[in-house]
């Protein structure tokens, strides 16, 4: 238990809680200042090493952390629900809408991103996803 966290006793059935009882962060030793840092560096896109050297963890103390964040992340996010209807394009020979990709440019997310829109520059969104092609599609080491 952390002296700073206040507890408190349920009237009706005498359990105990504290303010982070039904949260992702439940019942973890790591003060909330650690998890929030944690998440932050997380945002910024540093790798699970990096974050233990800032706080000062053990790398495994920080794997731990980061999938339960993502874990109760992707449990909060809603669900997609896709609503209307489809109609194939009139212009496919196969009737199905095609996909152009730029030549020269297939599996080069940041080249493409480059192009930008009318603003001159990408937008947030498509430079996170350039941020996570390039998490994801690094060559393993194994």
């Amino acid at each position: 238990m952390q002296p700073c966290r206040q507890r408190y006793r349920c009237k009706a059935c005498s359990g105990r809680f504290d303010d982070l009882t039904g949260t992702v962060l439940a019942g973890h030793h790591q003060p909330l200042r650690v998890w929030v840092l944690c998440l932050h560096f997380m945002g910024l896109n540093l790798s699970n090493r990096q974050i233990a050297l800032e706080l000062g963890l053990d790398g495994s103390d920080v794997q731990a952390m980061t999938e339960q964040l993502r874990r109760g992340l992707v449990a909060k996010a809603p669900a997609v629900e896709l609503t209307g209807e489809v109609e194939p394009d009139a212009r496919a020979s196969s009737g199905i809408a095609e996909v152009y990709v730029v030549a020269g440019h297939k599996g080069q997310p940041a080249a493409v991103a480059k192009r930008g829109g009318s603003d001159g520059g990408a937008s947030w969104q498509a430079r996170r996803a350039v941020a996570r092609w390039k998490r994801i599609s690094r060559p393993s080491s194994a």
